[in-house]
């Protein structure tokens, strides 16, 4: 059934690649910038057992561009967790530049073993604040998904 639904989304696709003027396909033209997990998740948990560096990415989804582009991004971090105890931010300052050519830039984060208050706030937020070329934020449409990405940090 999954497979059959696949079919039928690319014969869609195909028809209305083939069938569509320029003028009607290039609503879907729009260019953005997302952030993710490599799984494409918009959120995740880590153990707080594990020492490890994870990566997030950050994704500009657009025609090639012949100018840098400079993303901005903040992080949030929950009353429930101190940085150098429960994490370590390894990407430095707020500012991600992509040269020409270059469509995704990582933010590392080292998470360190240490048992958190579970009545707490253990999330740590990466959100996409603004960008030197006004490209939209999040997947297009209404609700902005992917603008931001939400940690938890679990026993």
């Amino acid at each position: 059934m999954r497979n059959m639904k696949k079919l039928i989304y690319l014969c869609l696709l195909l028809t209305c690649m083939v069938s569509c003027t320029e003028d009607e396909f290039s609503g879907y033209d729009t260019p953005f910038i997302h952030i993710a997990t490599s799984t494409g998740a918009s959120s995740t948990t880590v153990l707080s057992n594990v020492n490890n560096i994870n990566t997030y990415n950050v994704i500009v989804s657009s025609h090639p561009l012949s100018e840098i582009l400079t993303v901005n991004y903040e992080i949030k971090v929950g009353n429930g967790l101190q940085e150098g105890v429960d994490y370590e931010i390894i990407t430095t300052g707020n500012t991600l530049t992509f040269q020409p050519g270059v469509y995704d830039m990582p933010i590392r984060i080292r998470w360190k073993a240490h048992t958190v208050d579970a009545s707490k706030d253990n999330t740590l937020t990466i959100r996409l604040t603004g960008n030197n070329q006004n490209i939209a934020l999040g997947l297009p449409g209404q609700d902005g998904l992917q603008k931001e990405l939400v940690i938890e940090k679990k026993n």
